[in-house]
């Protein structure tokens, strides 16, 4: 399935910047150790802005529905500027009342 409104999907600059690729955030220091070793970093966010962006209009699954709206998955697989590549989940949310999905957060795939 498609997330519906993929062509419209809001990814914060901050959520690349300031979590995942963090090392001091709480949550996205993983995170951010895990996209390093793709090679991205605080200098080269606006590639991994782009690339997670692509995974919107990928195929997706229906994730939980929460009381702030309906979650979707889209796994795949990321190239890091470097050449090196790996699986990756990200996740995006319509949120309620909305028509369009906005970025959450990414992670490593299964086989990572």
């Amino acid at each position: 399935m498609k997330i519906p409104g993929a062509e419209r999907a809001v990814l914060a600059p901050a959520k690349v910047r300031e979590y995942l690729l963090s090392r001091e955030h709480p949550v996205g220091s993983a995170k951010a150790r895990f996209f390093a070793k793709l090679g991205f970093n605080e200098d080269n966010w606006t590639a991994l802005r782009d690339k997670l962006h692509r995974f919107a209009s990928q195929d997706a699954e229906l994730g939980a529905a929460t009381r702030f709206g309906q979650k979707y998955l889209v796994r795949g697989t990321i190239a890091g500027p470097e050449g090196h590549s790996a699986d990756a989940i990200t996740v995006w949310i319509i949120l309620a009342g909305e028509d369009f999905p906005r970025f959450v957060t990414a992670y490593p795939g299964a086989n990572q």
